[in-house]
């Protein structure tokens, strides 16, 4: 028993791991690697659940680690590409030199930075007062209050994944707007602590019955993800709230 009930927290901290190595790759703006490190440590925040619950040493400590990992993974990183993202708008049409502007306000010891910028950093601080609530909250067993960290860091992380693999002209132009950037933060900050309730993804037994309305989503993401590849995903968390929105009387 003492060594089994380590393996969920030592899972835990892989993800936790693999966070800090997307933080790295955020900042020198490498989407595409830190997106999959960011992948990777989002699995494995499912995975040490899963073991706890299996295992059967669910513990305090593992739920306040579990939110320190997913603070990084899906807080922080998602706000440092919201950060680069919004970066790349205010910067000249060849996304190398820096525009002097109204934005360029912040100067010390040579470093020069728009403040603009630093609302995405809003992400990583709506996400830590979602998990403070979170884990503070027993009703959220069954269900969810508003949308769950990971879940918003999929819908940021799919904007540099559709610059980089869609190749398409209008989604483009709408992922480099820094006004859409900017409402999309805002309105992803609101989300994280709406008190809308949010169906989860767990299934006490595998019956259609009692897990239609989980069945029909993951059919739907599926087709959706086949169609339209990484342009589905924010479709997807949009799915995902108005379905929620539908089942409201059946989640509790």
């Amino acid at each position: 028993m003492g060594l089994k009930r380590h393996i969920p927290n030592l899972v835990t901290l892989l993800n936790l791991f693999s966070g800090c190595i997307a933080v790295i790759f955020a900042v020198y703006g490498n989407f595409i690697v830190a997106a999959f490190f960011v992948f990777l440590g989002i699995f494995l925040d499912f995975f040490d659940g899963l073991l706890a619950r299996q295992l059967k040493v669910q513990s305090p400590l593992g739920i306040q680690l579990d939110s320190l990992a997913d603070l990084v993974t899906s807080g922080v990183v998602p706000g440092i590409i919201m950060f680069k993202l919004i970066s790349l708008t205010i910067d000249s049409p060849d996304y190398g030199s820096y525009t002097e502007s109204w934005n360029s306000v912040f100067h010390w010891q040579g470093f020069k930075m728009s403040l603009l910028p630093l609302v995405g950093l809003f992400i990583p601080l709506a996400s830590a007062y979602r998990l403070a609530k979170f884990n503070l909250d027993e009703d959220q067993q069954t269900y969810f209050k508003g949308l769950p960290v990971p879940a918003n860091t999929l819908l940021i992380l799919a904007l540099p994944l559709i610059l980089e693999y869609q190749n398409n002209d209008i989604m483009n132009s709408i992922v480099i707007n820094k006004w859409f950037l900017i409402a999309l933060t805002f309105l992803s900050c609101y989300l994280l602590n709406s008190k809308v309730k949010l169906f989860a993804l767990k299934f006490k037994d595998w019956s259609f019955k009692t897990n239609a309305v989980r069945y029909v989503f993951l059919f739907l993401c599926l087709v959706t993800l086949v169609v339209l590849q990484f342009a589905a995903i924010p479709l997807i968390i949009l799915l995902y709230i108005l379905m929620s929105l539908i089942d409201q009387k059946n989640i509790h």
